[in-house]
């Protein structure tokens, strides 16, 4: 758990910083399985900060953008992964013994059971609506707020979320549909009691603790997985998650259609709603940061691509407050590492309105040369081997596309040799074509 000295807001954001990645380095609690590996860990993490502030590291880090793949790697079905937390740690752990990344690329443990108990309903994975060989879960978009909601979402979002928000996503909550507010305490207990007696209730309650008992086997392995991923010398470059402000309520409240509808319809209640859960997502981002004791938060960007919205409509909706999101982590010592998802052709010239050295930046269909001579004279920029070479190319394909991206991007520093997205069906060999080629070009 990373602490701040007494001094912390005399310090500069650059000082924080460093203070914070000096901790993720040291790698406290950390029981090395050998001294080998405890050097190994160090290289990896120091090669990782340099480039992430944008200095020269030994060589260019290279991060396997693993997703599903160790279940593929392991010859396990990934239906099968999801229901077993343990097996789901042996397949994980066998990847990191078997890949030479710079980073572990953290766990995706899926709790299928839970969301079977608790009727999950935004979710779709291999056996629950979709086939049994699928390789990925799914995302179900929706609109989960309606348009006359948001004065309640910001007024009490408790009651937001447990009288309109989970009966729509959450089979076992439907029962709360039909209640009145719980904002009066008036008559609470009474209240309490008559739905212990409700079978729709006590329906809720099982659920409820039957999923209870289901949670700490997966915390348990989770937290065994990354620190056993560390004891042999690969850190996760990820302390925490976070989203853009306008994707919170376009990704999982209104989707795709109602957010369109409100930019047109009552754009105002967007860019309220978008000030009022700014300062939540900064303070969860420095919160997950601490107790991860990296400084690192991973942003997955959905809706600010090139292919979404108008250049008018991003200085307008996604820029202003998403800009601002991002200065207030750096000012606490955070890296934000935005994963821009799509292309962000268009956007270069104002994601580059950064400090210089305080973001990083992953790209998925953005054109790499642009990106390095524009956002890469400020922030470190990270990809973007696509997924298509992962899965069908061959192996001296693979390092030839890594060559050609190290030696456009790697000059001056700052460049981080990862995929667009994740991958979930690599050809092993290809994966291993992308680490070599990271050793052979890649050194300064």
């Amino acid at each position: 758990m990373f602490t701040r000295p007494d001094n912390w807001k005399d310090l500069t954001w650059q000082q924080k910083r460093e203070l914070r990645l000096n901790h993720w380095i040291s790698a406290p609690g950390i029981e090395f399985v050998s001294k080998e590996a405890a050097e190994g860990y160090k290289a990896r993490a120091t090669r990782l900060s340099k480039a992430a502030k944008m200095e020269i590291p030994d060589r260019v880090p290279c991060m396997i953008p693993t997703g599903w793949y160790p279940a593929k790697n392991a010859g396990v079905p990934l239906k099968k992964v999801m229901y077993d937390p343990k097996l789901m740690k042996k397949v994980w752990l066998k990847f990191v013994d078997e890949y030479d990344s710079d980073s572990f690329d953290g766990t995706l443990f899926f709790q299928a059971r839970v969301n079977e108990l608790m009727e999950v309903r935004t979710m779709k994975w291999p056996g629950h609506g979709l086939p049994d060989n699928a390789h990925s879960y799914q995302y179900v978009e929706g609109v989960y707020m309606q348009a006359d909601e948001y004065d309640l979402f910001m007024k009490d979002p408790f009651d937001f979320q447990l009288r309109k928000l989970l009966p729509r996503t959450t089979g076992v909550f439907e029962p709360f549909k039909d209640e009145r507010s719980f904002a009066s305490y008036q008559g609470l207990p009474q209240r309490l009691m008559a739905m212990c007696l409700n079978p729709k209730f006590q329906k809720l309650f099982k659920a409820i603790n039957e999923a209870s008992k289901e949670l700490p086997a997966w915390g348990k392995a989770t937290a065994e997985t990354t620190m056993g991923a560390a004891a042999r010398g690969f850190p996760v470059f990820r302390g925490g998650l976070a989203v853009a402000p306008f994707d919170v309520f376009a990704d999982n409240l209104r989707g795709t259609q109602g957010i369109v509808m409100d930019m047109f319809r009552q754009p105002d209640k967007i860019h309220e709603a978008m000030e009022f859960v700014l300062p939540q997502l900064v303070d969860g981002a420095v919160a997950m940061a601490d107790a991860a004791d990296c400084p690192v938060i991973m942003m997955p960007l959905h809706k600010g691509d090139d292919t979404f919205m108008s250049d008018k409509q991003f200085e307008v909706f996604y820029w202003p407050t998403f800009k601002r999101e991002l200065l207030m982590m750096v000012e606490e010592g955070l890296i934000p590492y935005p994963v821009a998802e799509g292309a962000y052709n268009r956007r270069l010239e104002y994601i580059s309105n950064m400090p210089k050295g305080a973001v990083a930046w992953m790209f998925d269909q953005t054109n790499m040369a642009n990106a390095k001579k524009t956002v890469g004279k400020v922030s470190c920029i990270a990809g973007n081997v696509p997924v298509s070479i992962a899965y069908t190319k061959t192996a001296a394909e693979m390092k030839e596309y890594c060559r050609k991206l190290i030696e456009t991007c790697a000059p001056g520093g700052g460049y981080i040799l990862t995929g667009g997205s994740t991958y979930d069906m690599a050809q092993p060999e290809n994966l291993r074509a992308m680490m070599e080629a990271a050793k052979e070009y890649g050194k300064y």
